[in-house]
This record gives C-alpha cells, sequence and structure tokens, in this order.
C-alpha cells in the first residue's frame, strides 16, 4: 500500500439510534422549524413543521407499527420519490427498531421481487396505483409479505389511527434499545453488473458522517443569523439522499421535499423554497450551467456570458492558489471584471439557486475543475465529495479554507483512506457498511482485514487531498495494450454544451472510440441558431456535417486531457439518450456500461469497421486527432 492518510475522531460517539435525533431536537427546541411542506405539488407556499410537530407524527405512525406486528429487526422496504411522508415514515420505523430497505420507485417488476425475497420484507409502503401493482405482480412468490402501505391512499392516517391504543411507553422502550450497531438501512446497489447486493448499515454508519460534516463544516451551511435550509430532491433510496436528510434532521437544518427530477420542477423548487445549501450529483451542475449558456445566448448574450464565466474561472484559480499558499490572489484588474460581473452576471445565475445559497455539495461522481472553479467563480463554492454506499454517505470532504478544486478533498476525521499498489482506494472508519446481507462471500471479497476495497481507483497528493480517476471494472485495454480508466474523457466530453452523456469504449479494440447522446434542449437551441437556408435535402445534409464538426470539436477538446494513444479515435452519435426506461441506467443514474455496450454491439462493431487508416504524420507535426477520427451518425 501507499499514500497513507490518518486522521484523528472528531465527534463524541453515538450512543442510540436514528430516531433519537427527532426526539432530542424536540425536547431541546420544540418550535424550531424542521420540515418543509407544500400542500399541493404546483404550490410555491410551504408550510413549516416544527420538531416536536415532527416527534409526535413519528411517535403516532411508530405505534400504528406496532399495532400491525412490525418488531425490532423487521425489515420494511420503502418504494416512493423523495418526499414528506418518507422521512416521517423512515423515522418511526427507525424508533421501533425497524429496518429500512430502500426501492427506488422506478425498479422494474423483476428489481422489486429480488429486493423484497432476498431482504425478506414483511411489509412494503409504495407511492401510488402504478407501484401497487408493480408489488402485487410479486406479492404471490412472496410468503413473508405481509403488508402494502399506500402513501397516495392515506396509509399514514390509516397506521396512526391503527396505534391509538398503543401506549407511548411502548414507542419509548422500543427505541431505547436501539444500539449504534443495530442495522437501521439495507441499500441495495445499483446492481450494474449482475443482482443488486444488499449492504446492511447501521445506525453509526449513517451517523457518523453526518455528525462529522455538521461538526466541521455544518457553519458554512448558511448565512450568520439564518437557520441552514436545504432542498432534499435526490432519491432517498440511495445512501446520498438519505445522507442529506441524516445532515438535516441532526443539525437543525430546515428540509424540504422535491420529487420531481424534471428542470421545470427543480427550477421551481428552488425559488419558492430558496435554500441556503444545494446539494447535487454532477450532471446536474452541468445541466444548469449549459441552462445559463443557452439562455444567454438566446437573450443575444452568449459572448457577455462566456466572458463572464472565464473571468469567474480566473478569479477562483487565483483564489484557490492564495489560500493554498502559492500566490497572492487575483489582481486589481481582474478584481475589477469580476466585480462588473458580480453586477451584471454572477448574482442572476445565483438566483436560480433561490438567491440565498452561500454554498454546495457534489457526490456521487467527480465534478469537472473547470465547472467547479465557475460555481466557486460566480459566488457559490461547490464542496466535491466522496462516498458510496457502502461507506455510509460521504468519506471526504473539502478542508475548510485550504479547498482544492479537481479533488474530492481529505478524509474525513475519524476514517482512513489507503491507495494500494493498483491504484485502488481503500477506506476504513466507523461508516463502513456491515456487510451484503445474505452474501459472505462478497464481504469477504470487500472487506480486508477492516479495509473496504471500493473498487475506485484514485490518487492522494503529498497534502492528503483525493483524485478519482475512475472505476476499477472500467478500465479499457485496447488491442494495442494502452490502458485507461474512460472517466476523465467522459467528464470532458460532457463539458460541451450539445453532449448529454458519453461511454467510451476500445477494449480489444485498435483504438479509443465514444458513443455519444445529445442534450435535447441544447441541441434544439443550436439548430435555431444554426439557421441554414436552402432546400431541405440540401439544409439537412449541411446541418448534419455542422453538427458532425462540433461534436469532433468536442472530442478534439476531450482528448487534449490524455496522451495520444489514450484518446478517442472514432465515436457515433446515438439518437437517444442512456435512461432507465431502455434498462441503460441505472436507479441512481450511472451508467450501465455493460448493458449499453451489449445494447450497442453493432453500432460499435460498424463505428469501427468503418474507421479510416489512420494519415501518415509528417516527422516533427501533430496530426490532429480528429483527422483520423470516424464522425460517424446513425
Amino acid at each position: 500500500m501507499r499514500d497513507l492518510a490518518l486522521a484523528p475522531p472528531a465527534v463524541p460517539p453515538l450512543t442510540g439510534g436514528l430516531a433519537d435525533s427527532v426526539f432530542d431536537t424536540a425536547d431541546r427546541d420544540p418550535s424550531l422549524p424542521v420540515l418543509a411542506r407544500r400542500p399541493h405539488p404546483a404550490s410555491t407556499t410551504w408550510q413549516e413543521i416544527t420538531a416536536i410537530e415532527l416527534r409526535d407524527q413519528v411517535v403516532d405512525l411508530a405505534k400504528g407499527l406496532i399495532a400491525s406486528g412490525i418488531s425490532p429487526g423487521r425489515r420494511v422496504a420503502v418504494m416512493a420519490r423523495t418526499r414528506y411522508e418518507w422521512t416521517v415514515l423512515a423515522y418511526a420505523l427507525w424508533a421501533v427498531g425497524a429496518e429500512v430497505v430502500p426501492i427506488p420507485p422506478t425498479s422494474s417488476r423483476d428489481q422489486v421481487e429480488w429486493i423484497l425475497r432476498d431482504s425478506g420484507c414483511v411489509g412494503v409502503v409504495v407511492e401510488d396505483e402504478q407501484t401497487v401493482m408493480t408489488v402485487g405482480s410479486v406479492c404471490a412468490t412472496l410468503p413473508s409479505l405481509g403488508h402494502v402501505w399506500q402513501l397516495d391512499a392515506g396509509a399514514l392516517e390509516q397506521l396512526a389511527a391503527r396505534g391509538e391504543d398503543v401506549p407511548l411507553a411502548t414507542v419509548d422502550s422500543l427505541r431505547r434499545i436501539v444500539m449504534p450497531d443495530s442495522t437501521a438501512v439495507v441499500a441495495y446497489t445499483s446492481g450494474a453488473t449482475g443482482r443488486p447486493l444488499g449492504c446492511a448499515l447501521s445506525h453509526r454508519s449513517l451517523a457518523s458522517p453526518c455528525d462529522t460534516l455538521l461538526a466541521g463544516w455544518g457553519r458554512t451551511a448558511a448565512r450568520p443569523g439564518e437557520q441552514p435550509a436545504v432542498l432534499a430532491f435526490l432519491p432517498f433510496s440511495h445512501v446520498y439522499g438519505l445522507m442529506i436528510q441524516g445532515l438535516c434532521l441532526r443539525g437543525g437544518l430546515l428540509m424540504g421535499h422535491e420529487p420531481d427530477l424534471s428542470e421545470a420542477a427543480l427550477s421551481s423548487a428552488l425559488r419558492s423554497f430558496r435554500p441556503t445549501y444545494f446539494y447535487a450529483v454532477p450532471s446536474v451542475f452541468e445541466k444548469m450551467y449549459k441552462t445559463f449558456l443557452r439562455t444567454a445566448e438566446q437573450a443575444g448574450r452568449g459572448p457577455l456570458f462566456e466572458r463572464a464565466a472565464e473571468t469567474a474561472r480566473n478569479f477562483a484559480t487565483a483564489q484557490e492558489r492564495q489560500r493554498l499558499g502559492r500566490g497572492s490572489g487575483p489582481g486589481l484588474d481582474l478584481r475589477l471584471q469580476h466585480a462588473v460581473f458580480e453586477r451584471t452576471v454572477y448574482r442572476r445565475l445565483r438566483a436560480a439557486f433561490g438567491g440565498r445559497v452561500v454554498r454546495a455539495t457534489s457526490g456521487g461522481s467527480p465534478l469537472n475543475r473547470e465547472l467547479s472553479l465557475f460555481y466557486e467563480g460566480i459566488g457559490i463554492y461547490v464542496n466535491d465529495g466522496y462516498g458510496l454506499t457502502e461507506t455510509g454517505g460521504g468519506i471526504t470532504m473539502q478542508p475548510l479554507g485550504r479547498e482544492k478544486s479537481g479533488t474530492v478533498g481529505q478524509v474525513l476525521p475519524g476514517s482512513e483512506i489507503s491507495v494500494a499498489d493498483d491504484g485502488e482506494i481503500l477506506v476504513r472508519g466507523p461508516s463502513v457498511f456491515q456487510g451484503y446481507v445474505g452474501d459472505e462471500a462478497s464481504t469477504r471479497a470487500a472487506l480486508w482485514g477492516g479495509w473496504l476495497a471500493t473498487g475506485d481507483l484514485g490518487h492522494l497528493d503529498s497534502d492528503g487531498y483525493l483524485t478519482i480517476t475512475g472505476r476499477k471494472k472500467d478500465v479499457i485495454i485496447t488491442s494495442g495494450g494502452t490502458s485507461l480508466a474512460p472517466a476523465v474523457l467522459e467528464q470532458r466530453l460532457r463539458m460541451h454544451p450539445l453532449v448529454h452523456q458519453a461511454v467510451v469504449v476500445g477494449d480489444n479494440r485498435p483504438c479509443v472510440g465514444a458513443l455519444i447522446t445529445l442534450d435535447p434542449d441544447f441541441l434544439t437551441h443550436w439548430r435555431g441558431r444554426l439557421a441554414i437556408q436552402g432546400d431541405t435535402p440540401s439544409r439537412e445534409a449541411r446541418e448534419e456535417n455542422a453538427l458532425r464538426d462540433e461534436i469532433g470539436r468536442a472530442v478534439a477538446a476531450a482528448n487534449s486531457a490524455v496522451s495520444r494513444a489514450e484518446s478517442i479515435r472514432v465515436f457515433r452519435v446515438l439518437p437517444e439518450p442512456f435512461a432507465l426506461s431502455n434498462g441503460l441506467l441505472t436507479p441512481s443514474m450511472k451508467l450501465r456500461r455493460d448493458s449499453i455496450v451489449a445494447h450497442y454491439a453493432a453500432e460499435i462493431e460498424a463505428m469501427y469497421q468503418a474507421r479510416a487508416p489512420l494519415p501518415r504524420q509528417i516527422p516533427g507535426e501533430e496530426v490532429l486527432s480528429l483527422d483520423d477520427s470516424d464522425n460517424v451518425f446513425r
């Protein structure tokens, strides 16, 4: 092993379960607003729920669960979008010592059956008629499943009514026997290959990163004097969303819920809820940047936006050098330019987040450094952190006042990170999971002497900052022996406004290739700006040529980050995106690489067959990567 980084513990150990935070906050500050909900989805007003109101709702639900036979150690699945009821129900289940099994509401029938069977759930909470039908189609094969509750049919009210005769003392006695090492959640991995595995996460696993982050970074979540507020929209069916929920309820942050992940719904919710801190995955930050650019170009201010964006990145770069002790900070000219754009551009961009956001966090996959610098430059520093299901959420964070864009920060106090000789990241600490449910072989393969083998590749620099370079299983080896992790190329491809998704291929092929999908909104905008005249056939041909050239420029820009041997030499633009509906994305919106390669096997084969021979290179002259790329459109 090499690059060992250690940090001492920073927070006191957990003494109970996750539900205790709801009861403790209600005792300490009963009138504190802790949740916010809208009377109906289209509403722009939010009703605040106080700590004591939340505790009483949790108690009423806990009584109903007890009356329904839900006891400590029993597992209940929750198959719903990110909504208010999800939170109340989860804490009620934890209050009686039950274990929560999150299921993405977009899961297929087979996935639902597998998770319910593998986890041995005795009950499942669904959202609507569609999810009821999915669960109903597999009930006959699940003899242990005794309850199906539907949120939109009044399940919570029915449970509360059923538990009216259960004494409060019964809830308290069950809650007090929940230990930190009791299992709280069985979270199933995305299942990018093979069957999903159920990760057993204890109350300690989920609470530890939350408490550490709150102790070290909690004061940065709002301006002085403001109660921090977070809009939860990432799925609670994944550990990142669960961590956000835990941070809010353990730290007294006001949390609102947005179940609709569409751009319009999220934009409306941000403007009405006005969070002070923003959490998202890189694709959201990428999409917002492209929306800023598209909106500016539609208003005839594209060049102005480009200059403002460049100034923001330059300003943030200078700030970074200063805080890392490598420079004096922005010069006078740069400060003046930045001040002008602050008045004319940046504050309007921040308004898209609601106008109160002071900082943000990106997780799920690494955030592009240039994008991170852009957001810092407009006044919203984006902490790029790292974690996975098996670590109960975050395991790294950017140190305050020493942030370094392009990395995922340093290991959290109390945890350890090491990088093995083959580049695999190893993790050890209180948040590491208990094991895979019912799969000792997979557990032994993942846990080596207390270290979790993450399957991710990366490196630690001399200051202990971790950089993620890709997934171990995603490494591509061409027929010529070139080995590369595709993440860097894919990330840079997505930075082009027209590119929506990218998958780099090339295993056992003569060179590296890419499958690319286009951003439909920006494509429409681009076509409108192109405005090619002439008859339909010639116009369409010229438009296709222009599009091919534009994507070629995106490929060339991506290639500038790697060696020539690692560069993309062939590519194909696909007619539809990788999506949940076609089985090419996981519920957590990650690419199912094996499925994509299998689905587009014919297109990949044709892409390489159509590749023209490499042109001869004049000695001393660098051949442009586009000269021998196969610009194939389907």
